[in-house]
Order: structure tokens, then sequence, then C-alpha cells
């Protein structure tokens, strides 16, 4: 891996110098477009629309139009001299109980890397964290972006995970959910029943992407087969033609029956 940032993590008067890496990665199939015709590549390029040329990104700078129309230009050297983007500090602001923190305004994920000759202040912080069940809150700045940030423990490394902003997270508002349902004891008791049917420890390496997968097969059929290959057959769906499936109306009819195919594929696969 190659790191993306260096800084250090400052709380009071400790400094841990540290070293960004992004923790996830993408492994979809690359696809492009092309035109449906003649299969030629598309193409997009900035254009400038004043005379015409097409601009390298190097020559491109940012701007701002207020609401008269006025417009800013922002160059790359006025960026760069905002202080937030000097800051190379990833400055604590609280710590806070880590169930305090809501899954949803969870973002990208980096690992850090100890970067001094003794990683004593590293391990220090991150058996502090273990040990108070605390996750820090923290802000810093990547990519002339203030950012807030979850500061946590995976296994022996910390984990930078940065955070939506509160106003970037919309309100769940439906109607739908402001109606008065009722829940029978039983259905209740049928649905914990099929939850605890399907309850099992998460294995992540258990679970692979169905989509990434069929899509190399197509790649891999069409290569080997030419144009002349046919995806609907090859890929044709088990019970297809049998009747078109409706809503489902009867709710405890639908949980007894799933808690019985559970349980029946549950015993094959013992057996």
């Amino acid at each position: 891996m190659r790191s993306i940032w260096k800084g250090a993590v400052t709380f009071g008067l400790v400094n841990v110098p540290v070293k960004v890496y992004s923790a996830t990665e993408d492994h979809d199939v690359p696809l492009h477009q092309v035109h449906d015709e003649d299969g030629g590549r598309i193409r997009y390029q900035r254009v400038c629309e004043l005379d015409g040329k097409t601009v390298a990104y190097a020559d491109i700078d940012r701007a701002y139009v207020d609401d008269d129309g006025q417009t800013v230009v922002l160059t790359k050297t006025d960026l760069a001299a905002l202080p937030a983007e000097k800051s190379r500090e990833i400055d604590v602001v609280e710590f806070v109980p880590s169930d305090q923190i809501d899954l949803l305004t969870l973002d990208r994920a980096y690992y850090l890397e100890p970067d001094s000759k003794s990683p004593k202040a590293y391990v220090l912080l991150r058996r502090t964290l273990e040990q108070t069940d605390r996750t820090a809150i923290v802000r810093f700045t990547l990519r002339q972006k203030t950012r807030l940030a979850a500061l946590r423990v995976r296994g022996d490394v910390l984990v930078l995970q940065t955070l939506l902003w509160a106003d970037e997270v919309r309100e769940a508002a439906f109607p739908a959910l402001d109606e008065d349902v009722r829940i029978s004891a039983k259905e209740l008791e049928l649905s914990a029943s099929l939850v605890e049917s399907y309850s099992s420890d998460f294995d992540p390496e258990s679970f692979v992407d169905e989509y990434q997968k069929e899509l190399r097969i197509l790649i891999e059929a069409k290569i080997e087969a030419g144009e002349t290959f046919d995806a609907s057959e090859a890929f044709a769906e088990e019970g297809e033609g049998e009747g078109e499936g409706g809503e489902v109306i009867d709710l405890m009819q639908a949980l007894r029956a799933s808690v019985e195919r559970s349980k029946a594929a549950r015993a094959k696969d013992a057996g």
C-alpha cells in the first residue's frame, strides 16, 4: 500500500505521527462506454466554452458564481494558502462512547500507520481507546476539504473513518411510519423464530459479489463464443415461465413458510 497523507494525531500535548492509507479498494470489473453502432470508444473532454479548445486538467482552476452572477476564480495557489489546507494535524475534539456513533454517518475508512522511530505513543492511544471503549472524534483537512472523522481501533490498527456532517444526513419523513400498525403476539413470535433460524456469526469472507462474478463469466463467454453468444439463455433464471409472482398478502402464511423453508435448508446442509 502507498500512503496518501502524512500528519499527526494530536490531543493535549500528545502527538502521534502517522501515515494515512486507504483501507478499502474497488474490485469491480472496469468497463467503459462505446458507441452501440460501431463500438467506438466514447471519451469525455474538458472543453472551454469560450474558445472551444480542449483544456488540460493542470490548466483548470475553480470558480464560484455569486447570487449577482459575478464569477470569482480561485487558483490552486489561493486554495493552498488556506490555513486549514496547510495543517497536517488530526485534532482530537472529544472522546465519546463508541455506541454513540451512528452507523449512517460513517463514510470512507483509512488505516493509520505509526510514523516515528518508536510506536509507543501510537500503542498508548490504541490501548486507551480499547480500555475506555471510546471513539475519538477528530477534525482534519484532506484534499481541500475539512473533515470530521471517528478514530477507532480495529485489531492492532487505528482506523480513521470520515463522518458525514449532520446536515448531510436526510431526515426520514415517511407518512406511512405515522400510521398505527397492530402487530399480534403470534406474528411477533413467528417473526422472532424466523430471525433465530437465520442467526449466525457474521463472516464477510463467505459473501461474494454475485453481479461481478457473473459479469466476468459473461465477458469470458463472449470472448470465447463471440457476438453470437446469447446471454439470456446462459443466465436463464430457475423457475422462469412458471408464473408471475405477486404481492404476499397473508403475512402469517409467509412467515410460517419462510421458517419451514429455512429449517429444511439447514437440515439438508447438516445432513
